[in-house]
């Protein structure tokens, strides 16, 4: 009886042994284009109204709608783009110059 579970048990698990394949992946590793404002930075508007980040900034350049859900839109000016959540700013990032 002894016997036969260990000769059951090899003949399960030693195919079960030869299905497992090693697995192997490959990662890109790509340096982003933007660099986050921190707190106390001039551009800091975490948790500002629309009204609020237009006194502050100014008008921006260009306003993309708001998509998604939660609805997300962005206000892009020249150096720096601020996103909003509805209507209140998330954050602001600022635009790194564009390597040649």
């Amino acid at each position: 009886m002894q016997r036969t579970r260990k000769g059951l048990a090899a003949m399960v698990l030693l195919p079960a042994l030869w299905l497992i394949q090693p697995v192997q992946a490959d990662s890109l590793n790509i340096k982003p284009r933007v660099t986050d404002v921190k707190p106390g930075d001039k551009l800091y508007v975490n948790g500002l109204n629309e009204a609020q980040v237009r006194q502050r900034l100014g008008e921006p350049d260009k306003v993309i709608p708001a998509v998604g859900n939660p609805p997300i839109s962005q206000w892009i000016y020249p150096n720096f783009t601020v996103y909003f959540e509805r209507h209140l700013a998330l954050h602001a990032v600022k635009h790194e110059a564009q390597q040649p």
